[in-house]
């Protein structure tokens, strides 16, 4: 017998009231509200109108000198033109996008709102964000992943999409999300590690170096914490010892990037002996 699919307006609300229960119904309310907005523009170029939320994702992303940054998701493109106008003069920008529809707007975009001192050191490339990590070999000191998301604003608002709406929808997203992250973490360089911003009601993925506390809602699938079990052991690191003094002190003696870099390093090399269970036979006395 074949199973009743669940789809439509009436499966989107048991869905989401199953996850947020009493939450929901503010959350819902939030998807009626208009979007605030922001312009971009620099000198006499074209003005770029963008959703104040693409502007937050952006400037959560510290950026240092002379570095390597990849806009995993860039399309339509601003928050390429924050990071871009962020950047040192040292520093080069690689903005990715799959789709050839949504490059062309990317690149249109690009070589309109920004000068050409800028857009000169931007590399566009149409490669699949999932195999992307095949082609870098950890070249990146900086990558923002604003992953595709669920949409439900968008979803809530038109009668066409809600009907077609079905939770496979969300569960196939998740499934290109942690493709996503998977290889944006592997194209980082070997201090690299992973930090979420919550935006709009979502997580936006920043991944960097060394760079301010992890966030330490970030949830790993079982089946790859042999590759990011480092995110833990990031979070012991920084509770050893309250005492800032101390730390700073250890930090001179054993820089962090010596230290991310040598677990990264063995992890990668002996996760499976590593990160094997131990029987569970207690001690002897």
């Amino acid at each position: 017998m074949a199973k009743n699919k669940q789809n439509g307006k009436d499966s989107f609300e048991q869905y989401y009231f199953s996850l947020y229960n009493e939450r929901w119904a503010s959350l819902k309310e939030s998807f009626t509200t208009e979007p605030l907005y922001t312009t971009f523009q620099i000198n006499d170029c074209s003005p770029y109108y963008l959703d104040a939320a693409s502007v937050f994702a952006s400037n959560c992303l510290p950026l240092k000198e002379d570095s390597q940054i990849l806009d995993m998701c860039a399309a339509p493109g601003g928050k390429s033109l924050i990071l871009a106008s962020k950047m040192d003069e040292k520093s080069n920008l690689v903005c990715n996008e799959r789709s050839a529809e949504r490059r062309n707007r990317l690149c249109a975009v690009i070589k309109e709102s920004l000068p050409e001192n800028i857009s000169n050191r931007i590399q566009i490339t149409g490669n699949d964000g999932s195999l992307i990590c095949k082609k870098t070999d950890r070249k990146f000191d900086s990558i923002l992943l604003d992953a595709p998301c669920s949409s439900e604003r968008h979803v809530y608002n038109s009668p066409k999409h809600l009907e077609q709406w079905t939770p496979s929808r969300v569960k196939n997203l998740s499934f290109t999300q942690w493709s996503l992250l998977s290889s944006a973490f592997l194209s980082l360089k070997d201090e690299g590690y992973i930090e979420s911003r919550e935006r709009s009601g979502y997580y936006v993925m920043e991944l960097k170096l060394l760079r301010k506390k992890l966030n330490s809602d970030t949830v790993l699938e079982e089946g790859h914490r042999k590759q990011l079990k480092l995110l833990d052991v990031k979070r012991n690191y920084e509770s050893l010892n309250e005492s800032k003094a101390a730390v700073a002190e250890e930090k001179k003696l054993f820089p962090e990037s010596v230290y991310f870099k040598t677990v990264r390093s063995v992890l990668t090399e002996y996760a499976g002996e590593l990160l094997e269970k131990s029987p569970n036979e207690g001690c002897a006395i």
